[in-house]
């Protein structure tokens, strides 16, 4: 008697796809990790206006992701690694810059980033409160900080850069939240480029936001 069964029940299918986008969606974001990685090395002696039209060129490889995920799947993915390549050439003259004054502040920002990514992913997956509302109330806290940096440029504030890049580990935190939640709901595995690169700019963006925190602390 054969004792395999000729199908498996809907919610043990609905949960190997959900592990199967997350691996997919993980795999994603570290493999534009590495290509980060690799841009911020090719860009490191590449002049400032270099960085920035590789800055114009991940902003653009990101919006066409949004229109090609349902057309091709390939072309979405080969997107994500040009945004993955092009947002690390256009950082490189940061990274280079904290690498030359303070590298410490470099290892200390990547570990703390690490830890917050594992403590806010994790809540995020974890809860069962739809973050739906947290998420818009965080895209708009993100534009009014956007706002107060453009000031931060122009006025001189006490502390500013501390607090700047403190609200931004507020928004971020929930972000994360948002996005790690989105991952564990979704089953469509047409998503994971896309979840991918929202993921790693929250990675990114914290990671920045911690660079600021520890130069001006070692200081």
């Amino acid at each position: 008697m054969d004792d395999t069964y000729p199908y498996r029940p809907a919610g043990l299918a609905a949960r190997d796809r959900g592990h199967a986008l997350f691996a997919q969606t993980m795999g994603y974001v570290a493999a534009t990790t590495g290509l980060f990685a690799l841009g911020a090395y090719l860009g490191r002696n590449l002049p400032a206006g270099i960085a920035f039209m590789a800055y114009l060129g991940s902003f653009a490889a990101l919006i066409a992701m949004n229109f090609s995920v349902r057309r091709s799947q390939g072309a979405t993915i080969g997107l994500l690694a040009a945004f993955g390549l092009l947002i690390g050439v256009a950082v490189a003259p940061t990274l280079v810059y904290y690498a030359s004054t303070d590298p410490q502040a470099l290892w200390q920002a990547g570990a703390a980033t690490a830890l917050f990514v594992a403590a806010f992913g994790a809540a995020g997956w974890a809860t069962r409160r739809d973050l739906s509302a947290l998420a818009r109330i965080c895209f708009w806290a993100l534009v009014a900080l956007l706002v107060f940096g453009i000031v931060l440029i122009f006025v001189n504030i006490p502390y500013g850069s501390l607090i700047y890049s403190i609200l931004g580990l507020v928004i971020f935190a929930g972000l994360i939240m948002f996005d790690f939640q989105r991952l564990r709901r979704t089953r469509d595995i047409e998503a994971a480029p896309l979840l991918a690169a929202s993921i790693f700019l929250d990675i990114l963006n914290v990671f920045l936001f911690f660079l600021r925190i520890f130069r001006a602390g070692n200081r």
